[in-house]
C-alpha cells in the first residue's frame, strides 16, 4: 500500500514534490512522466478509468507513494485502499495552473499529428481516456469549466480527508511543511525546483531522441 497520496492535479509543483518525497525516503513515487520510461504500466492505468473495481496492488507494485495524475483522479479510491496513507493536496492559483497545463501537458496529449513513438501514442490516449476525458468531460479548453473542475476537486479533498490525514501544500512553501507533516527531519539540501514549461518540453524530447535535455 502506498504510505503518500498526492491529491493534486498536474502542473501543481507535482514533479517537485516527487523528488522530495523521494528525497525523504518515500520512494519510489508514481508520476504520469515516469510512464515514459515504463510503457508495461500505462495500459492499467486504462483499466482502472473503466467500470468496475480497479486493482490498486497491481497497479501500484513497487511504489510508496504517487504524485500527479492518472493517480490523482483516483484520489477517493486510493484513500480509502491505502487507509495509512497521508494525504498530499498540493494547489496553485487556478489560472496560473491552467495556463501552465493548457501550454504542456494537455497541448501533448491532444497533439494531432502522429505520434513520433509507440510509448508516446499510448500515453496520449491513456491521458485522454483517465484525464482530458475523464476528469475534465473532454472540455479542458473551456478555462472557465477547467479552473471550476480544478477548484471542486480541491474543495472535495480538503471536505473528505481527515485534516490530520491532509497538508494542503504549496511547493513554494519549502522543506518544513512537508517535513513536519510527514514525521521527518529536514534534509541538508535545497528543496526541489522541477518540472517547469520548459523542463517538460526537454523531457519529452529526450524521450523521443534519447539525447540528454539541454
Amino acid at each position: 500500500m502506498l504510505e503518500v497520496i498526492g491529491a493534486g492535479f498536474g502542473r501543481t509543483g507535482t514533479f517537485s514534490l516527487k523528488a522530495a518525497l523521494e528525497t525523504l525516503g518515500f520512494g519510489p513515487c508514481h508520476h504520469m512522466l515516469g510512464l515514459l520510461e515504463r510503457p508495461e504500466e500505462i495500459p492499467r492505468w486504462r483499466r482502472a478509468a473503466r467500470p468496475g473495481p480497479a486493482d490498486w496492488d497491481e497497479v501500484y507494485r513497487g511504489y510508496r507513494s504517487s504524485v500527479d495524475w492518472p493517480g490523482a483522479r483516483f484520489w477517493r479510491e486510493l484513500a480509502a485502499w491505502s487507509p495509512r496513507a497521508k494525504v498530499i493536496l498540493t494547489v496553485r492559483d487556478p489560472r496560473r495552473w491552467y495556463d501552465s497545463a493548457a501550454a504542456t501537458i494537455h497541448r501533448a496529449a491532444m497533439d494531432p499529428s502522429p505520434a513520433p513513438t509507440p510509448v508516446l501514442a499510448e500515453m496520449r490516449a491513456m491521458s485522454r481516456e483517465v484525464v482530458w476525458d475523464g476528469q475534465f468531460g473532454g472540455r479542458f479548453t473551456d478555462a472557465e469549466h477547467a479552473m471550476r473542475v480544478f477548484a471542486e476537486h480541491n474543495e472535495a479533498v480538503r471536505r473528505e480527508i481527515d485534516p490530520d490525514r491532509l497538508l494542503v501544500f504549496e511547493v513554494a512553501q519549502g522543506w518544513e511543511p512537508l517535513c513536519g507533516f510527514l514525521g521527518v527531519p529536514v534534509p541538508d539540501v535545497p528543496f526541489p525546483r522541477s518540472n517547469d514549461q520548459d523542463e517538460f518540453g526537454a523531457l519529452l524530447r529526450e524521450h523521443v531522441t534519447g539525447a540528454a535535455p539541454s
